[in-house]
């Protein structure tokens, strides 16, 4: 276990775990999150080919503040409206080491209101 409280380590650790267990498919791809402190990323990655199918961020969709919850559930809607233009419906939710809440639950949230089951 990890004797200093770096929050990027401990992170990093939990995303190992969880992605020794998850894993896209190009039916199924997965759906990976990134928050930095400006800006919210997800991207769809077939992890079978080891290509991005799909991505959006917070910088490219002009918003005011591109740093909050309101920001990420736009981060989900724009991915599940690429998602359904590739006719994707079906998907893996990859947190990447980030707790459920917050951004992180927006943009889930958001992308099973654009028609994403997982």
């Amino acid at each position: 276990m990890y004797t200093t409280f770096d929050k990027n380590k401990q992170r990093l650790h939990r995303h190992v775990r969880i992605r020794a267990k998850i894993s896209g498919t190009a039916a199924c791809p997965r759906i990976s999150v990134y928050r930095s402190n400006k800006f919210i990323y997800a991207a769809l990655i077939d992890d079978e080919t080891g290509k991005t199918l799909v991505c959006t961020d917070s910088s490219k969709l002009g918003l005011d503040n591109p740093s909050n919850c309101e920001a990420a559930s736009k981060v989900g809607e724009d991915l599940a409206n690429k998602a359904k233009a590739l006719n994707i419906v079906k998907v893996v939710f990859d947190r990447s080491g980030y707790l459920y809440h917050g951004q992180v639950k927006a943009l889930a949230e958001a992308c099973r209101k654009g028609g994403l089951a997982f």
